[in-house]
């Protein structure tokens, strides 16, 4: 009998875990950690958070902290947590939103297109981003497959597990990564050959991962190590050949509270905000924190720019009806409906 139908069942299985976890801990109407009952009787503010799935470590720290602070006392949070893609269209389609934390510039720019978020939303010293991270190759501990870098997810034998880049702001990153290293070619062989199953989003990915499926998980650098600081028994891999991820932050035009969620905003900025970012693996885009930590750079990292920026790679690769990494997905069987 075909170990397919059962590995199909084990990731259906871990699908729908993933999703119970993330409907626990996060979602428009969870108030864990956000005190928004207490702020609702006092008379104070609630702000509604909605970001992609992979921070909610680094909330649970950041928001309590805040409230610590002159600014943030007795402010209350409600916070949503998925796939970015979908976050993004959510809050486009009326999702309360005072902050959005999401894995890529366009999922913003969604946003502004919609009246939801200022068009100068990224007219920071920051140019709107919280965090970067570099795409790694997350194995299995002491790194049976001995993958070294991105020409090994080829070998016979190395079932890769990444998300679905039509859902997923981490896909994107994953599948932009491996464009750097060996163009389109190299993301068709890989999809078409390697790839055998592709979560919702980032989060979701490394819970299948974790969950047994697969022998390398491309993800975050930061979401490497905070499976390891949870104790799960994997290794990473940092490929030379890299592309630098940037994670945007914004407020919203429509915020009912827009002194308390920019407040918000400035303390994860603040170095006490990056450093509890950092402490998980986020890339500090506030220098004076970065040179506090040891992340390794990448021989040949690449920025979206260098690619010709967003509108034409989302043209170009992403278009669900015109684009190259669209027609693969779709070839391998893969939804690319948004």
């Amino acid at each position: 009998m075909s170990n397919a139908p059962v590995r199909r069942i084990l990731v259906a299985l871990t699908a729908l875990g993933a999703l119970a976890v993330l409907a626990g801990c996060g979602g428009a109407s969870d108030t864990s950690g956000g005190n928004a009952a207490a702020a609702a009787a006092s008379g104070k503010p609630t702000l509604a958070l909605v970001a992609y799935s992979t921070p909610q470590v680094v909330y649970d720290e950041a928001i309590p902290a805040f409230q610590k602070t002159a600014q943030g006392k007795g402010i209350g949070f409600t916070q949503s947590y998925g796939a970015s893609g979908d976050q993004s269209r959510a809050v486009a389609g009326g999702q309360p939103a005072d902050v959005v934390e999401l894995s890529l510039a366009p999922d913003v720019t969604r946003l502004v297109k919609a009246g939801i978020v200022a068009s100068d939303w990224d007219a920071t010293p920051t140019k709107g981003f919280l965090t970067d991270s570099v795409v790694a190759l997350i194995v299995r501990k002491g790194n049976p497959k001995h993958v070294k870098g991105w020409a090994d997810l080829l070998r016979p034998g190395v079932n890769v597990v990444t998300p679905n880049p039509f859902t997923s702001g981490a896909a994107k990153w994953n599948l932009l990564g491996a464009y750097v290293y060996g163009g389109l070619p190299y993301v068709k062989q890989l999809i078409s050959q390697h790839v055998k199953v592709q979560p919702k989003s980032g989060r979701e990915a490394l819970q299948t991962f974790t969950g047994g499926e697969g022998d390398v998980l491309i993800s975050y650098e930061n979401e490497a190590i905070t499976a390891q600081q949870k104790g799960e028994q994997v290794d990473y891999v940092i490929p030379p050949q890299n592309i630098l991820i940037q994670n945007p932050v914004a407020v919203t035009r429509t915020s009912k509270h827009p002194d308390e969620a920019n407040s918000f905003v400035a303390f994860l900025e603040s170095a006490a905000g990056q450093r509890l970012f950092a402490k998980r693996g986020y890339r500090p885009v506030d220098p004076s924190v970065a040179k506090q930590f040891h992340f390794p750079m990448p021989a040949d990292l690449k920025t979206i720019d260098d690619l010709g920026g967003w509108s034409k790679v989302d043209d170009q690769l992403f278009d669900p009806d015109k684009g190259s990494v669209a027609q693969i997905e779709q070839d391998a069987g893969v939804s690319t409906a948004k």
